[in-house]
């Protein structure tokens, strides 16, 4: 794995995963196949994850291009089962601007996306659950892990409709108790087993309340 020094993000990143084990909680799901990582970072956790499922394909995303960068380097042992993608998840297809060192400690793993103001120049492509679903040729998500720095609040909006019934699992980092709010608010007619591991909330075997 390639590893930025200095005052990088990158070393604490790498704890979480490798050392902390955070997402050693994806192992109980039951051979995930299709996967999306959602704020990938430079790719720790999505390594970690292919490793623990060697049948798995995954699609990592992220809108930071020197991230992105370390990204597809970190990922390329694993070959066509993992793609990384320049861009962010958003509730619909749109231009976003970069907004680097505004939230928590500035630093890499922090950088938030925000809504581009009419006439103004986004700087990265914004991505609704369907489109990221299309690239990854999959109808179905096994594994949805999101880390997205507040985007939550994005991306769990009223179009959750067109594919939270698609997803079996999420593992997600909730920034804040509003986000939280929004992110359970999305589930209110879903049933799921909750549980948390370190930052990560953890929803699994998520499936539609029968009525």
């Amino acid at each position: 794995m390639r590893i930025r020094g200095g005052n990088s993000s990158d070393f604490d990143v790498f704890r979480q995963v490798f050392v902390l084990e955070e997402y050693g909680c994806a192992r109980a799901i039951k051979d995930p196949r299709c996967i999306i990582d959602l704020g990938a970072n430079v790719g720790f956790a999505s390594a970690y994850l292919l490793t623990c499922f060697p049948d798995a394909s995954l699609l990592a995303v992220e809108p930071d291009p020197a991230n992105y960068e370390l990204l597809k380097q970190n990922l390329a042992p694993y070959g066509g089962r993992a793609r990384p993608v320049l861009g962010a998840a958003w509730s619909r297809n749109a231009t976003l601007r970069l907004m680097p060192g505004v939230y928590g400690d500035g630093r890499e793993w922090a950088t938030m996306v925000a809504s581009s103001e009419e006439g103004e120049a986004g700087s990265v492509a914004g991505f609704d659950v369907p489109t990221l679903c299309g690239m990854l040729g999959t109808d179905g998500i096994d594994l949805l892990k999101i880390d997205i720095e507040r985007s939550e609040l994005e991306l769990f909006d009223r179009s959750t409709c067109h594919w939270l019934d698609k997803v079996r699992n999420i593992c997600i980092e909730l920034h804040g108790h509003d986000c939280e709010e929004k992110v359970l608010s999305a589930l209110t007619d879903f049933d799921y087993e909750r549980s948390q591991s370190g930052e990560l909330a953890v929803f699994r075997n998520i499936r539609r309340r029968s009525r």
